[in-house]
């Protein structure tokens, strides 16, 4: 459910909406979540390797299955990051201070994108230098 803005929390509920309502509240959702997500650098650079490997893609003449592979571990990659920052944004709103458990769920989320960023590298690097060493 989403709040007024009220830095205090204590904003009134905003009215759930229904049917074709709920679709177009939700795509508003989101796009600010999109919104957000662009102002994270590290996204930012993410979204450029994405568009550096649809360009190596075309040249290494990637098959239809690997370019949709490669969208759906970029996709992928996309939410994690986009959970990540939610963590880190609850994190810093419910602990300002420095805390052990801010940093380990911090740190945790960190870890998982990093683990799709190398999903997505790894792919992308067989794709383009080594699947046609590798075809069968």
């Amino acid at each position: 459910m989403y709040l007024d803005r009220d830095f205090r929390g204590m904003g009134k509920p905003v009215k759930k909406h229904t049917g074709i309502r709920h679709f177009f509240a939700a795509a508003s959702y989101s796009l600010g979540g999109a919104k957000r997500l662009l102002s994270e650098a590290a996204f930012r650079h993410e979204l450029m390797a994405f568009g550096i490997a649809m360009v190596a893609f075309v040249i290494s003449g990637a098959t239809l299955f690997q370019y949709v592979a490669m969208l759906v571990l970029f996709l992928l990659m996309i939410a994690f990051e986009a959970l990540n920052t939610a963590i880190e944004e609850i994190v810093d709103r419910v602990s300002p201070e420095i805390s052990e458990m801010g940093k380990n769920a911090k740190d945790l989320g960190s870890l998982a994108c990093l683990c799709l960023i190398l999903a997505n590298a790894g792919y992308a690097g067989y794709v383009v230098f080594l699947s046609k060493i590798f075809a069968f």
